[in-house]
């Protein structure tokens, strides 16, 4: 039986996270320009002193600032649809409501929170003059987020091979 009530968060999330990706994908056709003159403006106020007035040094952040926004583009996308998919298959196993809330809340806060993690990565990287250092300012959300995902997926697999291999009990 699915049971669509006990991943109901972790479902909203997850589509969240795919129209997330899809705004972006809007952003880029509506607003590249504003989207990359952003990024320019951010970098040129501190060029003078994070830079120290090295424009070259600026222009490589922002080629991969403008990067990082397509990986939020797809990642939010592609983890949104993996994590809806894997939700939906967990919605009809045996497993406790506990069990199947929380799973689904980890798949859908890691898909929106990866895909929000490099967005912002993107944002913060010509202010600070290095995208190892957007990066690194943002490690609270990358490792939950990505950790959420993959221990998500761990559990969804570890309950199919309970259902398809062993007695379907619920756990």
């Amino acid at each position: 039986m699915i049971d669509l009530k006990s991943v109901r968060v972790g479902l909203v999330l997850a589509l969240l996270s795919i129209l997330f990706g899809y705004g972006i994908g809007i952003l880029f056709g509506a607003a590249e320009d504003s989207l990359k003159d952003g990024l320019k403006a951010s970098g040129e106020a501190v060029l003078a002193t994070v830079y120290q007035g090295d424009a070259e040094a600026l222009q490589k952040v922002l080629d991969k600032s403008w990067a990082y926004y397509k990986r939020a583009h797809l990642h939010a996308g592609s983890l949104g649809a993996s994590a809806v998919a894997l939700i939906l298959l967990l919605s009809g196993l045996a497993v406790r409501p506990l069990w199947k809330s929380l799973t689904a809340a980890m798949l859908g806060a890691g898909a929106l929170g990866y895909g929000v993690y490099w967005f912002l990565a993107a944002l913060r990287a010509p202010g600070l003059g290095s995208t190892s250092a957007a990066k690194e300012s943002l490690d609270w959300l990358a490792i939950p987020a990505s950790g959420f995902c993959v221990f998500g997926t761990l559990l969804v697999l570890g309950f199919v091979v309970r259902h398809l291999f062993f007695r379907p009990a619920r756990i």
